[in-house]
């Protein structure tokens, strides 16, 4: 069995975040980056799939050489080998696209991902890498079980769960539940400096998308507090200030 995760490289959740460039490029001075937590439960969904001699992990990055670190630690966490591809993620079609083009290349079972990325939130990568391979995709999933042919497949639904089984290849991208993150020991920090790590040139695709600018949300205003025996005020208030009524 063979396991394509996709990592992504974002910016702490403690950073400070800011622009530049007249809003239209995100300040990377002085950020910590960290494997993307949602991308941490699918690597450990895999690894734990493929114990005991099950299979094999591959890592997949888009990114530049400075996001090795981040692939690094994917490999210390336990993946066997990881692959860069060599270009800024400019968006998720884009990425989506370099993965695919990696993936026909090689027969990867399944390809897992996080159900999204903590930087942009877009949740749109793995659905995009199913059409691109012409295969099933499977959003923000909750339990993941494999038996070597068919998936077993439990999501999340309004009012209740939905399971679903897939035969043959597929991606899926993962929710809190699925695996507890594992953290790097020893052994696996100093193994993952001899783990092998691909660079791959990205392939040339049509840019679809640009980003105008950022903006950084509102300050929060201030709290009014409204006596419980004054019900008229907070109407009032509702009404003519938040304008929610």
């Amino acid at each position: 069995m063979k396991i394509l995760v996709c990592i992504s490289n974002v910016p702490d959740t403690t950073t400070k975040i800011t622009f530049t460039n007249d809003n239209t490029q995100f300040n990377t001075a002085g950020v910590q980056y960290i494997v993307n937590p949602y991308d941490e439960i699918a690597l450990s969904k895999a690894i734990s799939l493929c114990e005991g001699g099950k299979g094999s992990v591959t890592v997949i990055n888009v990114g530049e050489s400075s996001t090795e670190p981040t692939v690094r630690k994917a490999l210390a966490i336990g993946a066997d080998d990881a692959v860069r591809v060599n270009a800024a993620p400019r968006d998720a079609y884009f990425t989506a696209f370099q993965i695919a083009e990696y993936a026909k290349s090689n027969d990867f079972d399944m390809i897992l991902t996080g159900r999204e990325s903590i930087d942009y939130n877009g949740a749109q990568v793995a659905a995009m890498i199913g059409e691109f391979l012409d295969i099933p995709s499977v959003s923000i999933i909750k339990k993941l079980d494999y038996d070597g042919t068919t998936a077993t497949i439990e999501r999340e639904i309004e009012g209740g769960k939905e399971i679903l089984t897939v035969t043959g290849k597929f991606v899926a991208s993962c929710a809190e539940g699925v695996a507890e993150p594992k953290i790097p020991n020893m052994r696996g920090i100093m193994s993952a400096r001899t783990k092998p790590l691909q660079v791959v040139e990205a392939k040339e695709v049509e840019q679809l998308s640009t980003i105008q600018s950022f903006q950084t949300p509102p300050p929060r205003g201030t709290v009014k507090l409204v006596p419980t025996e004054e019900t008229e005020k907070l109407i009032d208030l509702l009404h003519q200030e938040a304008k929610v009524i």
